[in-house]
């Protein structure tokens, strides 16, 4: 439709002398329409944002449109592949999860901001939970916009009783410590069995992945001696409380378990407080925050992160103007507000002092620069329809072969992400 408008423009413009002699013209603006999901970003922000970026691109006008996160799925794949839904112009510039890149990105769909990521916007700073899911292949198709990821939600004052001045540094004394809080009136966690994401992270941290790439071959990884490790620990820590091994983190809500009072601990994201306290408002004040400890003393654990990276569609036809959008949002500018102002965690850890003062945000800021995400596949969304970790997990928890079933998960991934 821009196009057509445009020619059109053109064609009156050339009995005048040409299109090209119209540059102050209103026919002239380009418009880029931008998808951005449902809570993202608060409408001040947004209109914050629109002022001022118009008044500093004055051929640049901008329409963000919200979207819903159900059925965007579908919803993005359509726009891809005709530009747009019938009638309509098709998005400029679009928000996705981090980890839908590569999906995307497959087949040539989305332009390759490599260049600009490299030259112009600091690709080496970004979080590598948000810019390594972003590659496809070696070229940078999603540039990271924000982040979240999980941190301990603790009882302040659980932890006074039980004589713990400070929240622990490494695993060994999470483990000492949450050890110490399980008592018979409350749990010193609560960890379902099948958190998978958490137990990602402990996997990480070891050392292992969940699938490796060979030659354009992916093998589920499960099975080898540091994702392992990584079960134990995860094993060892569940044990100490009592979280159902055969559930998730949803099943039921943590947060109602949490919000009972006879919880220490959770692994959550930070914003998960205030269904907390929405439930049980007598815990106002007694929460705090740190990051998932590590192997090591002052190095926070590895955890998956999530968040959204913006891309361009192949088939725009703003692409330039397209690129000045996302290279306003994703810098540091308008990054760090929107960080402020929606207790996000920054695409870069050096931004991180713009969130300091918030505690939850800051432990989450801490934990983001060991962050890490699901491995960057098209196919990886088949591993997650069927899930064999969670299976894997609660066979572990109720006392099989832990090497077994690890094998036997991992030829499941490897199933998953082979290509027809």
């Amino acid at each position: 439709m821009r196009r057509r408008l445009l020619a059109l423009v053109c064609v009156s413009a050339s009995l005048l002398g040409g299109c090209g002699l119209m540059p102050d013209s209103e026919t002239q603006r380009r418009t880029v329409t931008v998808w951005l999901m449902r809570h993202s970003a608060s409408q001040d922000y947004l209109d914050r944002f629109t002022e001022e970026f118009e008044s500093e691109h004055a051929g640049i006008e901008l329409d963000i449109r919200i979207q819903e996160w159900t059925g965007i799925g579908e919803k993005v794949q359509q726009a891809l592949r005709r530009g747009g839904t019938e009638g309509t112009d098709g998005p400029d510039v679009i928000e996705v999860g981090n980890t839908q890149v590569a999906t995307y990105a497959e087949g040539d769909r989305l332009v390759d901001l490599t260049l600009e990521s490299m030259r112009d916007w600091g690709r080496d700073d970004w979080l590598p939970g948000l810019a390594e899911p972003g590659q496809w292949g070696s070229q940078q198709y999603g540039i990271p916009w924000y982040a979240a990821n999980r941190v301990v939600i603790y009882r302040k004052d659980l932890f006074r009783e039980a004589g713990i001045t400070e929240p622990p540094k490494n695993q060994d004394e999470w483990l000492t410590a949450t050890e110490e809080l399980n008592t018979g009136k409350q749990q010193g966690i609560y960890l379902a069995g099948q958190d998978w994401y958490t137990l990602a992270g402990f996997i990480w941290e070891e050392g292992g992945e969940l699938a490796t790439e060979r030659s354009g071959v992916w093998r589920g990884t499960l099975d080898s001696p540091a994702a392992l490790r990584g079960m134990d620990f995860y094993r060892r820590l569940q044990a100490l409380g009592d979280g159902p091994v055969d559930s998730d983190e949803e099943h039921p809500p943590q947060a109602g378990v949490f919000a009972e009072g006879r919880v220490a601990q959770i692994v959550a994201v930070p914003g998960l407080a205030r269904a907390i306290l929405q439930q049980n408002p007598e815990l106002e004040g007694k929460l705090g925050y740190f990051p998932v400890p590590g192997k090591e003393s002052g190095t926070p654990g590895a955890v998956f992160t999530g968040g959204s990276d913006l891309v361009v569609p192949a088939k725009t036809d703003a692409r330039d103007a397209a690129t000045e959008v996302v290279a306003a949002l994703t810098g540091a500018r308008w990054n760090t507000d929107l960080a402020r102002t929606m207790n996000y965690v920054p695409n870069k850890a050096d931004l991180a002092d713009s969130v300091a003062e918030e505690e939850g945000v800051a432990a989450m800021a801490a934990g983001a620069a060991q962050g890490r995400a699901t491995p960057s596949t098209p196919r990886w969304s088949a591993v997650e329809a069927d899930n064999p970790i969670k299976e894997y997990m609660t066979k572990v928890l109720t006392g099989a072969d832990p090497g077994a079933e690890a094998e036997r998960a991992a030829e499941r991934i490897t199933e998953a992400l082979a290509f027809d």
